[in-house]
């Protein structure tokens, strides 16, 4: 008796299960695949553990999450596909990139923009628009001397400045960044990459002056490598023959080294004799990431 309950169990859920699969005519119902999206990064970094990269779609006008990923130390996404609902997919007209802090508690997108690209059918070009407007036209030049400094000789290449002395102004050529993000000096120092301040504006002082002497300090963003230094490096010390590096830095920013992005660099000749100027070489385009997006809708 059991075993007959137990059948007529089964056939009614077959049953069941057949109908819930048939449409109104009696023809089968083919159900619908879970529609997706696909990154294709390159160039990403390892925020550490407090901050996470977030998709986002924007459906009229509206930022639409597509979850969060993290990124390894050798540039590896943690997750690159991922579900989206087929309305939400096929009205998106662009997909945004942002850098968000680790717990989140703000649902909508921070303002750490990376990357922004518009939907060409099913596939989007990522680019740095939400950054700046444009990295077309970068330049600029340093000197190398320690105005904080006592005057001493062995203090002569122990500073870096962002400016020209003949003009009294601002020697970078830059654009304006973005809320969310901070340009950076830095020079590495026997491997050791080691800040000159972080700074929105290219002329006035920039956000530190950890390093520096007493003395008078430039209205411009540089930094003298005269005190505190870090472990492992003797301040004060020539920095010539090492790499002088303009960074862009998401902010907030929990690391202590260059982000990916650096607009500009330039290695400091041996031979400098004076205090320059130096010019910067060529807009680093490699050190930028790049990405598609597509979308598959089923």
């Amino acid at each position: 008796m059991k075993n007959l309950k137990l059948n007529a169990l089964i056939l009614a859920l077959m049953v069941l299960f057949a109908a819930c699969n048939d449409d109104d005519n009696g023809d089968p119902v083919n159900l619908p695949s879970a529609s997706t999206i696909n990154l294709d990064f390159d160039g990403l970094e390892d925020l550490g553990a407090d901050f996470a990269y977030e998709g986002w779609l924007i459906v009229d006008g509206a930022p639409v999450s597509t979850g969060t990923f993290t990124v390894d130390g050798d540039g590896n996404l943690s997750q690159s596909e991922f579900e989206v609902e087929m309305e939400t997919l096929e009205s998106a007209t662009t997909f945004v990139l942002s850098i968000e802090p680790v717990p989140d508690n703000d649902p909508a997108p921070a303002a750490t923009k990376l990357f922004a690209g518009d939907f060409v059918n099913n596939s989007a070009t990522m680019s740095t628009a939400p950054v700046a407007a444009s990295f077309d036209n970068v330049g600029g030049s340093f000197i190398v001397a320690a105005p904080t400094g006592s005057g001493d000789e062995s203090e002569a290449y122990s500073g870096i400045w962002f400016l020209d002395p003949e003009e009294g102004m601002s020697s970078l050529e830059l654009p304006e960044l973005n809320d969310g993000w901070k340009y950076e000096g830095w020079v590495v120092i026997d491997g050791v990459p080691v800040t000159t301040g972080t700074f929105t504006s290219l002329e006035g002082n920039d956000d530190s002056a950890p390093f520096s002497g007493d003395g008078p300090a430039p209205a411009f963003p540089g930094e003298d490598f005269l005190l505190n230094a870090p472990d492992g490096l003797t301040f004060p010390t020539d920095i010539r023959n090492r790499p002088a590096v303009i960074s862009i830095e998401p902010f907030p920013d929990n690391s202590p080294a260059p982000f990916t992005l650096k607009p500009l660099f330039q290695t400091i000749p041996e031979d400098l004799d004076g205090m320059g100027p130096v010019n910067f070489g060529d807009y680093v385009e490699d050190s930028f990431p790049m990405g598609t997006v597509s979308r598959t809708i089923q």
